[in-house]
């Protein structure tokens, strides 16, 4: 099985200096709305990816803690870039819709994490799991990004 572009790209800009914000930045600039959250990707492998994500003011709120779209912007990142390092080649995948809570207030640092099992990965409904936790560990945003998941069109 070939590996997956986005796990290429990772791994080879991993061995420069600064490879990692080098990486963090392309894959930004993929899709702009993830530039507004500043992300900093610190793991990437199949089935599972870790977003860092900064409290700066221009993601706070009005209570001074980090604005849950915000935080969903770094989950919904870290789950396409688990999807495009996970999925196996004939599928293709598309997201259906999004289920958070908030059990606790995000007043740090957090890192963004989706995870799941690469054996899931068949056509149907695949839940991703994701979690935002702040530096002490405590889950501030937990919950599922539902994909659906169909072959890609034969050529």
């Amino acid at each position: 099985m070939s590996i997956p572009y986005i796990l290429r790209s990772y791994d080879k800009l991993l061995r420069l200096p600064f490879g990692r914000q080098i990486f963090s930045i392309y894959a930004a600039r993929k899709a702009p709305y993830f530039r507004t959250i500043r992300p900093l990707v610190q793991k990437l492998e199949a089935g599972h990816c870790e977003i860092a994500l900064k409290k700066r003011r221009s993601v706070q709120n009005h209570i001074g803690t980090v604005h849950v779209i915000a935080v969903a912007n770094g989950l919904e990142m870290a789950m396409g870039f688990l999807a495009e390092a996970t999925i196996p080649r004939h599928l293709r995948w598309i997201p259906k819709g999004m289920e958070l809570t908030y059990p606790a207030k995000a007043d740090t640092d957090l890192i963004c994490e989706a995870l799941s099992d690469p054996a899931d990965w068949v056509p149907g409904n695949l839940p991703i799991k994701v979690i935002a936790r702040r530096r002490d560990g405590t889950a501030v945003v937990e919950g599922v990004i539902n994909l659906w998941i169909s072959e890609k069109p034969k050529r």
